[in-house]
């Protein structure tokens, strides 16, 4: 059985490594410079921990970042450091194709880069995400034997690194903007007392956000992570010739919410009071001079 490390458990990372360790790998985890919370994540799943990251890159077979998308490249870059000589390297963060060989350049001395992207929500509760993959085949079918059997699907998309990388953001695109459109939408129907009216009237439609004001929390408690895998979304659509506009406004209204960093108890209310605090003071009417003019 190859030995797995992961680097480094967060909601999604702690969980996905835990069905390798049911399927039998021995999984390890870095503690070195992480939080309270990601050992308390790494000790509920059961994962072994490891003093440092050379000590982790030494023993793992198959290396897995799994971080916020802002921090992969520079994370990468401390792997390359030390070498990856004879194992795999997982790149499954939420990232552009091309920020993905980029990541594959940095590690030469890895027998192979495997572009992975998680699609779902964390392998807990019933809950079954898919791992897409691209790159070596041989690689990447090490890293589906790894999760055989265990709540974490798989599926190859095929040889070419950013493969997965790709349809990551094209589905981010749609998935994540469309929340804080929905979130706007209740923000200002809150303020003008038909809230509750335009939640039945989406409730008559299926699959819209709009019917499931939840979704607003959730949303504000994972914006410090979102809005950066916007960035990389709408870096993807320029690099295609597409309008990036929209896209990038989302990841600019999800700024709004970084103080409710992974907040269980936001509610509803607060995190609409907080998309309504402008982080600039707006533009005056049109015709009226700024203040201080």
């Amino acid at each position: 059985m190859e030995t797995v490390g992961v680097l480094h458990p967060g909601s999604m990372g702690a969980a996905v490594a835990a069905c390798a360790k049911a399927n039998g790998r021995r999984v390890l985890w870095c503690a070195e410079g992480r939080s309270a919370a990601s050992a308390a994540r790494a000790e509920k799943f059961g994962l072994e921990a490891v003093a440092s990251l050379p000590e982790l890159l030494d023993q793992a077979d198959i290396v897995i970042s799994l971080c916020p998308p802002a921090a992969a490249e520079d994370l990468a870059r401390l792997v390359a450091v030390h070498g990856l000589r004879g194992r795999v390297f997982v790149e499954a963060n939420a990232i552009t194709p091309e920020r993905m060989k980029r990541i594959a350049a940095l590690l030469p001395s890895a027998e192979a880069v495997v572009d992975a992207a998680v699609v779902g929500s964390p392998p807990v509760g019933g809950k079954s995400p898919m791992l897409y993959l691209s790159g070596a085949t041989e690689a990447a079918r090490r890293v589906a034997e790894v999760f055989s059997g265990t709540a974490v699907r798989t599926h190859w998309l095929g040889e070419r690194l950013g493969q997965a990388s790709a349809l990551k953001l094209s589905y981010t695109s749609f998935q994540k903007v469309s929340r804080v459109l929905a979130a706007v939408s209740l923000g200002v129907a809150r303020e003008h007392g038909v809230d509750e009216e335009l939640v039945a009237i989406a409730s008559k439609r299926s699959g819209s956000y709009l019917a499931e004001p939840e979704y607003v929390v959730k949303t504000a408690a994972r914006a410090w992570r979102w809005g950066p895998e916007l960035d990389d979304a709408a870096d993807m659509l320029a690099a295609a010739g597409l309008p990036d506009d929209v896209v990038r406004a989302a990841a600019r209204t999800l700024e709004r919410w970084h103080a409710s960093k992974d907040d269980s108890e936001l509610t509803l209310g607060a995190a609409l009071d907080q998309l309504a605090t402008s982080l600039t003071p707006p533009d005056p009417p049109r015709g009226q001079p700024a203040p201080g003019r």
